[in-house]
This record gives structure tokens, sequence and C-alpha cells, in this order.
């Protein structure tokens, strides 16, 4: 006889999912939630979209902290192996902002090791798209809190990954003839941990008894829709497709990952930080991001559902064949695909070969010699 807990399972998909989803909602949202720890239980609300009256309530908190990612702390100067928090009675809504976004910043003298559930809640920040900064008090014995509140277990927020390998289901699909009379057709996927939909564009008629053309492309607002010359993404896209056209069919992944999976909205912080010198990795890391906060484990989920395991992968970046691979796709294949050189990219290419590891020296190669180390802007995924 199967348990409750059994039984949700079957019915609502891994409660751990659920959990996450949940409270990334709520933080997205503007609402704080309650983690509860051995340590206790602890208020949360995201820096990023918290109101100015609710910063002011968490600010007369006893205990009340500012806490950032590892990687921002090291950006403010610290030393940090993970989250490090400040005195919130000390810093006003403004103060916090500045120091969890802006370069140059001089970190208050006062800190500390941010808690487990602290650190929790940076993770479902990331995930919420939001910056990794929260604002986190611990909640006093007694403490009453409306009733309607969020309440989860930090045992809950281990962020769920299961090797990609993910129960998609095909929600809609549909023949969309592109131009230059390439026939396609759009299927729509959902499942997993992210409440997002991810689109497989199937150009022509892939032939399964040879490894089939993929190309696996997060999206690009700035560069696939307005042909921004700041990155070269709008150019691969529509090579890859293209390209998949003339090779007889093969399998575009349009997955929403904006700005190596940080988000529309951090992706214009990093640009503005990139036209104060910094390049795409490191305007990244000021604002507590990693390198690349993407994920593939959609993409070979993706391909297993429409029965595609063996590819001709369409990449420069050696992470994803190394992801796809570890999810059990057969990458028998990697086929180089670049985009136009410009000014405005030049230096955003040059720091994927040098500092990203892509394999693109045949066409940096092409152009005329470049101190890449020299600050110019340059920016995407």
């Amino acid at each position: 006889m199967s348990t409750p807990s059994t039984a949700f399972n079957i019915l609502f998909g891994d409660l751990a999912h659920i959990a996450f989803d949940r409270a990334a909602a709520e933080l997205r949202n503007g609402r704080p939630i309650v983690i509860e720890s051995a340590d206790g239980a602890t208020i949360v609300a995201a820096l990023d979209d918290v109101a100015p009256h609710l910063y002011s309530i968490f600010e007369g908190l006893t205990g009340g902290r500012l806490v950032v990612s590892a990687k921002r702390a090291k950006a403010l100067g610290l030393q940090a192996s993970g989250p490090v928090a400040f005195p919130l009675n000390r810093l006003d809504r403004e103060t916090a902002l500045h120091l969890a976004t802006m370069p140059h910043i001089v970190a208050p003298g006062e800190t500390e090791p941010g808690s487990d559930a602290a650190a929790a809640a940076l993770s479902v920040c990331k995930y919420a798209l939001l910056l990794p900064a929260a604002i986190a008090a611990p909640l006093a014995a007694g403490f009453e809190l409306p009733a309607d509140i969020y309440r989860v277990s930090i045992d809950r927020l281990d962020m769920p990954r299961n090797g990609g390998i993910y129960d998609l289901e095909i929600i809609s699909e549909a023949e969309v003839p592109l131009a230059g009379n390439i026939q396609t057709r759009f299927v729509v996927m959902r499942g997993g941990p992210a409440p997002r939909d991810q689109v497989a564009v199937i150009v022509g008629n892939p032939d399964i008894s040879r490894p089939v053309p993929v190309r696996v492309h997060s999206a690009c607002l700035t560069g696939d829709m307005f042909g921004s010359l700041r990155c070269d993404c709008g150019d691969q896209l529509r090579n890859a497709v293209a390209r998949l056209n003339v090779a007889g069919g093969g399998v575009l992944l349009y997955l929403d990952q904006e700005g190596r999976g940080i988000g529309i909205a951090n992706k214009m912080r990093a640009y503005a930080l990139q036209d104060d010198g910094f390049d795409t990795i490191d305007a990244d890391s000021v604002l507590g991001f990693g390198s690349d906060e993407r994920r593939y484990e959609y993409a070979a989920a993706m391909l297993a559902r429409l029965g595609y395991r063996r590819i001709a992968l369409l990449t420069n970046n050696p992470l994803k064949i190394e992801a796809l691979t570890r999810a059990g796709i057969d990458v028998a294949e990697r086929q180089s695909l670049t985009g136009a050189v410009t000014a405005q990219n030049l230096h955003y290419l040059h720091t994927k070969a040098h500092r990203a590891d892509h394999m693109l020296d045949d066409l940096l190669e092409s152009v005329e010699p470049f101190d890449w180390t020299e600050p110019l802007a340059g920016a995407c995924e």
C-alpha cells in the first residue's frame, strides 16, 4: 500500500521540484519565505524584488543579514568559500543593492559566513533568475507570521538534478515554414524542475540512420531578435537553421536560458558592467554568478524524448559536449558553427576562446591580431 507521500509523487512529480518551484515563485513575486533547518527557522526574501516596506521590516529583525554569494564576496575583495553575510541594521536598501551589484565598492568591515538557510535561498534566487543576494533573519521561538507565508524544509531546496533524464511531455506542435523555403516543425515541451517551456525546432526530415545534426541554442533576445552586434548569437542561430536545412534535416533546441542562464535583467546589468571595461565572464562574477549558469539536462531530455540519441553537434563549446555525453547522448561528431566577427563582438569572442575554451581559433586567426586583455565592450552567451 502506497503512502500519501508516494501517492503525491506519482500524481504531481518529485516533491523537491515542487518545493523549489514554489519557493522560487514566492521570492520572484517579492514575498518572503521561511526556510526550516536544524538550526531553526529563517525568514528570507530576495533582495532583487524586495519592496521598501518589507526591507524595513527585515532591518528591524534581530540578526537581520544581507547575504551574497561567494563570487560576489570575492568581487568585493573578501576571502570566501561560501556565502557571506553583512549586518542589515547598518545598510539601507539602496546601499544593500549597491553592495550586491556595483563594482569598486568597499565592503563593510563586519562580515560572517552565511547560514545554510541563506545559502539555500541564494540557490533559489538564481533559479528564479534573480540576483544571488538575499536578506535573511532567524526567527525567534513564538514569532508570529501570517499563516499563508510559504514554509519549506531546507532539505527540499537541494537543486534538483537527475542527469538530464527528465520526463518531458510534448505539449503542442505545428508545422512552421521559414523564410528561404525551409520546412520546420516546432515542438513545445514541458516538465522537469524549471517552470519554462522549451522548444525543439525539427528542420526537414532528420535521418536517424546516421548522427542527427543538432544545434543546442540558448535564447538571446538581443542577438536573436534584434540583431545585436555585441554577440554572435543571432548569426549562429540563423546559420544553424540554414546548415540543418542543407544537411537534409536536423534539430535545433531553443533553450530558455538567456544570458548564459542569468536572465534578461541580469544580462542587462552585465552589459552595463562591460561598458565599464569588464569582460563577459568578469561582469557576471561581479554580480555574483558563475562563468556559465546554463544547464543542459533539458537538451538531453528533449533529444531523448524525440528519439535522437546519436548526434552531430554544431558547437564551439566543449561544455555542451561534456554535458550531453554525461546525460547519455552519443555526440558522435562536432561541427564548428560561427557568426560574423564585428568590432563590437571581437573582445567577447576572444574572451570565449581564451577564458572559456571555446574552439574559435580558426575564426580568430582570420582577423587582425588583437590584445584580448584590453577592455572593449562585448557580451552575451
